[in-house]
């Protein structure tokens, strides 16, 4: 139905009928499948009575420009980028493609500059065994605490190291922005730009560190027991900018993507009462941790360990890669799921 619009819409629409006919169909088709998903995803969440309505869409002047296209709108030839319409693009390859793409999107970032991502299937790497486990517990202090200190994740502070200079371009856009119904001048322009490349330098120093982290750690062990930690929530505390500058979420997507990519066994542990278990015993304390105790104490064994090690062995235990424990007990939990 929305296609045959489309046709209509380009027979009527001198400045329509210009462009390709391939990116604005995948538009429509993506609209309709956000729509749905969308709906759907508000009606499970809110009550039967409260009405559902649509996403909230940005506005033409907020949104970068985004083009998809499909197979049969786009061509590699000569190491540049045909596309539909006519549009030749010279392309910088960050790396060789390892196979055919299927479909490429064509975007604009908040510089101004333009990326084209492809879409190829997954190539799988497998490497050599080990023989060896590993249990990951995420924190604030520390973004990553395995089971072994070699493989800790320290963290980083990217975003406090920019801080000083971020401040400085953010100050520079309050004083040189003007009404809301009026153009910005060109030196708050500049200044926006400025911001923006730092925010860009944050954002890759994270996924570098992310991503290096995750590949030793799917180089020594062969599988891995994840806590399946959602950091969403700690947007709401006192934590949200520490919480933030630790990437947690991206880390976690990177170390799963990379198992996936070469064939570990990953496993996402639900974090349940993950810092109220011993990992020795099995027994749970009848109170939560408040977050300044830092050494995990068990009542039961009288075992003492350090509060995010004892956190780390205990998504080994309820993962079941040490179902045993060291006392014979495995501690009561949810079930665990294994990465997609």
């Amino acid at each position: 139905m929305l296609d045959k619009m489309l046709t209509e819409a380009r027979r009527i629409t001198p400045w329509l009928r210009e462009g390709s006919s391939v990116p604005q169909q995948q538009v429509i088709r993506d609209f309709g499948t956000s729509r749905t998903k969308s709906l759907k995803d508000i009606t499970d969440r809110l009550p039967v009575r409260r009405r559902a309505g649509l996403p909230r869409w940005k506005r033409k002047r907020d949104a970068a420009p985004t083009l998809n296209y499909t197979r049969r709108g786009f061509r590699l030839k000569d190491g540049r980028l045909h596309l539909a319409g006519g549009i030749v693009v010279t392309v910088v390859w960050s790396r060789e493609l390892p196979a055919d793409p299927s479909s490429v999107r064509v975007y604009q970032d908040g510089l101004g500059h333009w990326y084209a991502s492809f879409v190829v299937p997954a190539q799988v790497e497998p490497l050599p065994g080990t023989g060896l486990v590993l249990g990951v517990d995420w924190g604030v202090r520390e973004t990553a605490t395995t089971t072994s200190d070699a493989h800790d994740l320290p963290h980083a502070g990217h975003g406090r190291k920019a801080m000083a200079k971020l401040g400085r371009y953010q100050r520079m856009m309050a004083r040189r922005s003007t009404a809301k119904d009026k153009a910005q001048s060109n030196g708050y322009r500049i200044a926006k730009r400025q911001a923006a490349k730092v925010h860009r330098k944050i954002a890759r120093q994270r996924q570098d560190a992310a991503r290096k982290w995750a590949k030793k750690v799917v180089r020594d062990h062969d599988a891995v027991a994840v806590e399946d930690f959602r950091p969403k929530f700690l947007a709401r505390t006192s934590m949200a900018r520490k919480a933030a500058d630790a990437a947690i979420g991206a880390t976690k997507a990177a170390l799963i993507e990379m198992g996936r990519k070469h064939q570990r066994d990953i496993r996402l542990v639900h974090p349940a009462h993950t810092t109220m278990d011993c990992a020795r015993c099995g027994a749970r304390t009848k109170h939560a941790l408040p977050l300044s105790e830092r050494t995990y104490t068990c009542t039961a064994c009288g075992g003492a360990s350090p509060r995010d090690k004892n956190s780390a062995h205990v998504m080994l235990v309820r993962a079941g890669l040490n179902p045993a424990g060291v006392e014979g007990v495995r501690p009561p939990g949810p079930p665990v799921r294994k990465a997609a």
